[in-house]
């Protein structure tokens, strides 16, 4: 065998670092497998489940009075980085008044939160789905209300896309908007998306563009990366930010149990589902309630400034079936306020 001249060499040791920057690249991006409930080494399981269509399971928690006495039945849908057990449409109401209403509420761990199954299949009608499916396991009848809040506020409108026949009503509380979602106009999308800090402008077109790029962006260290996953401050209003200075700092514990599967499948994998591009755009849903037999109702703080209020009151605007409501003063969490969330709960149920 003849010796490798001096370019032949430099050319297989170029190729043999290439090909080892391209294998450590890789692995930078790929995220680490989910720790499912129940796997070996995975977290234990340790309240109710229902088995889905596609062999997952679904975490629920109930609250208020028995369903079968109740004659309001609600499915609750958590925000970002949250669980079953922050069912704030309960948790913020004057005790004893879920019960004076009749009403029975199921929430439950998104896909990959608690201890719900990942779905690295995850899509608006997904979500759609398992809400229905979970309606079915538990008994609540051909129609049912749902109200989502902030990320869950967001899934709403795959609910009223996809199981509108299903619906006595829907709430959807401080809903995140898709900057992408084709029905706003370019200006003024482009002047909300503008709106959100540099950093949160970058994750947002990771998620849209490269979402394949978003576990090494939101886990490297090396810059910023979103306000939200950071918990930064600077996001929240005045108003968010006492209402935050006055909640239980139980904080640790909640998160422990929101993430213990793993970040990739819960909160990465809502970036991805919420800003990717849509098979439906919202602004084209027809009435679900064309006869008067339900409402849909939209609730948004005037400071919010986690989601830009003037892409909600578009969507008010292009939709005159949602019953719009424009919390003076308030920001992002002003489901938390006892007062609101009694007028969202009493509109949706007694309207």
């Amino acid at each position: 065998m003849l010796p490798l001249s001096h370019k032949e060499m430099l050319i297989k040791i170029s190729a043999i670092l290439l090909v080892g920057f391209l294998a450590l690249a890789y692995e930078a991006i790929k995220p680490p497998p989910p720790r499912t409930c129940g796997s070996p080494g995975g977290p234990p399981i340790t309240g109710p489940r229902i088995k889905l269509r596609d062999g997952r399971h679904l975490a629920y928690k109930e609250h208020g009075v028995p369903k079968q006495l109740a004659n309001k039945k609600i499915v609750f849908i958590h925000a970002f980085g949250s669980s079953k057990h922050d069912a704030v449409i309960v948790s913020s109401l004057p005790q004893g008044l879920v019960e004076e209403l009749g009403a029975y509420v199921v929430s439950f761990d998104r896909p990959g939160y608690g201890e719900s199954d990942p779905d690295p299949h995850r899509t608006a009608k997904s979500i759609a789905l398992d809400v229905e499916e979970l309606a079915d396991n538990l008994g609540l009848g051909p129609k049912f209300y749902v109200i989502g809040y902030s990320m869950g506020g967001q899934s709403v409108w795959g609910v009223l896309k996809y199981i509108p026949h299903r619906l006595a009503g829907a709430t959807l509380l401080a809903p995140v908007v898709n900057y992408w979602w084709p029905g706003f106009p370019s200006n003024l999308s482009i002047m909300a998306y503008k709106w959100q800090p540099k950093q949160d402008q970058w994750a947002l077109r990771v998620f849209h563009y490269l979402p394949w790029l978003t576990y090494w962006w939101l886990s490297q260290k090396w810059f910023p990366t979103s306000s939200v996953v950071e918990n930064n401050p600077a996001v929240f209003s005045p108003q968010d930010l006492q209402i935050i200075s006055n909640m239980v700092d139980d904080s640790d514990i909640q998160q422990s149990y929101v993430r213990q599967q793993g970040e990739t499948e819960s909160i990465y994998r809502d970036g991805i589902v919420g800003f990717r591009t849509w098979d439906f755009d919202p602004l084209d849903i027809d009435n679900p309630f064309p006869n008067n037999e339900g409402q849909v109702h939209l609730w948004h703080g005037e400071d919010d400034r986690l989601v830009p209020v003037i892409l909600q009151r578009y969507i008010a605007q292009t939709l005159p079936w949602i019953h719009y409501h424009e919390v003076k003063g308030a920001g992002h969490l002003f489901p938390y306020i006892q007062e609101v969330t009694t007028d969202v709960i009493k509109t949706q149920l007694l309207g």
